[in-house]
């Protein structure tokens, strides 16, 4: 469907491909050593002012901010899940909107209204009205230099993820959103969600080693980043964290004059069926709980949390909680998928010990799908999901498939899958993925491995595995993990569908 410019979807999605940075570009800036830094905040603050509004205009959304290394995405799916039972009986909040990175299988899922990815007329159309405004206002008031850095002036239109939250600020303004939870790209204090000046709560879901180039190599200098999105005047909550990133936070909180306070698991917890039954979880659901109060009592009046229980509204927003691509099982035939996004060391060896509790209940076969494409380092997250599945109990896997990004084998990427910030060249002749197949089968020389161009060329694979390699009664126990971009290309294949 078109917009009322005659402009359609698709072409937003090709004009927001045309944003994204290139490799070499990527690759230059890594080398020259240029990171994000307080620049990159000022340039979106001109590029808000360019589209009309203020930051003060983003109090309206009476925004909850979310950063964090793991769980942070689960953490706002919980908090949204949680108003919008508490809508369904009290009308309030009338709007909820939720911002989140990376998508699954269209960009459109990264801003959602009540629960709904926004329509791809609606996407459409608030796309080229930003589009349109930033190339009239530049036009207006000429090119401007902010980071001094390079001397070079600004781009007409920030960047791919940037772009698209500023454009999420815009939809969210005009809909007329009250509540909305947005969560950070990569680390906190220079990310471009960091624009909002007084959030009505802020969350810090557990801190670990990630995005090293950005945000520093150690987790106190990722805790100093995440951190930055602590306001003062602002709630603040975090969990228990490293004993390091955990002093780094509070010395922050000190700095801006915020009383971050440190949650326990909640009790009021006990009894309700939190999905997985893991500790990590109940941690993000503790955290999506805090949150939601923050912002009901801030809304509603009438609202005042119950010390001793949680109410109907926040135990069903727990319990029915749906956050695509986390800790997913689909039975297809002979073939049991386990699906479950995870990109460091820790949040790997999670979704192997989830999948490792999910298989003591079946019997057959173990396979496994993974990527991470343009992270030197994943190669080293391996081992540790051989030695988390074998301390489980549950032995080897004895199918291992690396693939790339690249969803089918005919037709390449959906244009929403295209990304060109990582190399070409390294993509088509699968170096990673061969690099991971040689790491495993040092680790496991006993594994079948095979590396293989695209995500359906795996997926088929496995699932011929189901003709071949199974005995009666057996099933194949599949799991798909690493990128999230591998996992919603996963989705979109196993399920057919174009939007999740």
């Amino acid at each position: 469907m078109a917009s009322q410019s005659g402009r359609t979807y698709n072409d937003a999605i090709d004009a927001l491909n045309s944003l994204q940075t290139p490799y070499a570009i990527v690759e230059a800036r890594r080398k020259a050593g240029i990171r994000p830094d307080a620049a990159s905040i000022a340039e979106m603050q001109v590029y808000l002012q360019r589209i009309g509004y203020t930051p003060s205009d983003l109090d309206r959304l009476n925004v909850l901010h979310v950063a964090g290394t793991k769980g942070k995405g689960s953490t706002c799916a919980f908090a949204e899940s949680i108003l919008s039972q508490y809508q369904k009986s009290h009308r309030v909040p009338r709007k909820i909107g939720l911002f989140t990175s990376p998508h699954l299988i269209a960009v459109r899922e990264r801003i959602k209204i009540n629960g709904a990815s926004v329509s791809e007329d609606i996407f459409a159309r608030y796309f080229f009205e930003v589009w349109d405004k930033l190339g009239a206002a530049e036009e207006a008031e000429g090119q401007k230099i902010v980071d001094q850095r390079l001397g070079l002036p600004m781009p007409t239109r920030p960047v791919y993820s940037r772009y698209l939250t500023l454009m999420s600020y815009h939809l969210f303004l005009q809909e007329g959103i009250d509540v909305a939870v947005y969560e950070t790209g990569i680390g906190g204090q220079y990310d471009a969600t960091n624009v909002v000046e007084h959030p009505v709560g802020t969350g810090i879901s557990t801190l670990g080693i990630d995005h090293v180039f950005a945000l520093g190599n150690t987790v106190e200098k990722i805790a100093w980043h995440k951190a930055g999105i602590m306001k003062t005047g602002s709630a603040a909550f975090t969990i228990e964290q490293l004993p390091e990133a955990a002093e780094v936070l509070q010395q922050r909180a000190k700095e801006k004059g915020v009383l971050l306070k440190v949650l326990d698991i909640d009790p009021r917890l006990k009894g309700v069926n939190v999905r997985p039954d893991a500790l990590f979880q109940k941690k993000n659901a503790s955290l999506g709980v805090a949150l939601a109060e923050t912002a009901l009592q801030k809304i509603d009046p009438s609202f005042t949390p119950d010390k001793s229980a949680l109410s109907k509204e926040f135990v069903d927003g727990i319990e029915q909680v749906v956050w695509r691509g986390r800790c997913e099982v689909k039975v297809d035939g002979p073939i049991i998928w386990h699906v479950d996004g995870a990109h460091t060391v820790d949040s790997l060896k999670m979704a192997t010990k989830w999948f490792a509790g999910e298989c003591a209940k079946r019997t057959g076969p173990k396979a496994m799908i993974f990527n991470q494409q343009g992270r030197d380092e994943a190669v080293h997250f391996l081992e540790g999901m051989i030695s988390t599945l074998k301390a489980q109990g549950q032995g080897t896997f004895e199918h291992v498939v690396f693939c790339s990004n690249v969803t089918y084998a005919e037709t390449g990427y959906k244009r929403d899958f295209v990304n060109y910030q990582y190399d070409p060249e390294a993509i088509k002749a699968l170096t990673a993925q061969r690099a991971f197949a040689e790491k495993w089968s040092s680790l496991d020389p006993e594994a079948k491995v095979v590396v293989l161009p695209t995500i359906e060329d795996a997926i088929n694979h496995v699932r011929a595995l189901g003709e071949t390699s199974i005995s009666e009664g057996e099933t194949v126990q599949a799991l798909i993990t690493g990128s999230l971009h591998l996992v919603g290309g996963a989705l979109g294949i196993l399920e057919g569908a174009d939007s999740l």
